[in-house]
């Protein structure tokens, strides 16, 4: 089977944010270990001036449920940005896969030469969408994803590399 804009965004999305889940799960768990409150990993940094530990994987969500959204031509629903525990950054990730999942594939599909604009600050950046997907949206995602993964590793959390990448294969992948 061919690749398409919908197989080259939301399962990578999904396996992504899934992971993010597991490792947030990990951290409720090491906070309650080491006997310290969850809360205290909200204000995890990895340099004074980058965001904290909520507004990592609230911009990993909100990459993947934009990215989702431009490339069907459909309205993205709108979060609130108001997360203040752990249970509810899972809730939000939670949120976000839900809804990545109920785009039907035919929206996404054919999406590669749509054009596609980003609204900023500085003026609206424009470009198809399979430039939007594979140069814009996904380094971000991962950026902030990868960052959260950094955060919570950096603060005691047990994370490897398998929890990075997800302890199941793809359906398709073969072990050798």
């Amino acid at each position: 089977m061919a690749i398409t804009m919908h197989s080259a965004s939301v399962p990578i999305f999904v396996r992504m944010l899934g992971n993010l889940v597991n490792w947030l799960d990990k951290a409720e768990a090491h906070a309650a270990t080491k006997k310290f409150e969850p809360a205290v990993l909200l204000a995890a940094r990895l340099a004074p001036d980058m965001l904290p530990l909520p507004q990592q994987i609230q911009i990993a969500c909100d990459a993947a449920k934009f990215c989702v959204s431009r490339l069907a031509g459909i309205d993205a629903p709108a979060f609130a940005d108001d997360e203040k525990t752990l249970g509810e950054l899972r809730q939000r990730v939670m949120k976000t896969i839900d809804y990545l999942q109920s785009v039907p594939a035919d929206k996404i599909n054919g999406s590669d030469a749509r054009e596609i604009s980003v609204p900023r600050r500085a003026g609206a950046l424009t470009m198809t969408g399979e430039t939007y997907l594979k140069h814009y949206v996904l380094p971000n995602f991962f950026f902030h994803v990868t960052t959260t993964y950094a955060l919570l590793r950096h603060n005691g959390v047990e994370l490897g590399k398998t929890d990075y990448l997800g302890a199941t294969l793809p359906a398709g992948t073969t072990a050798t």
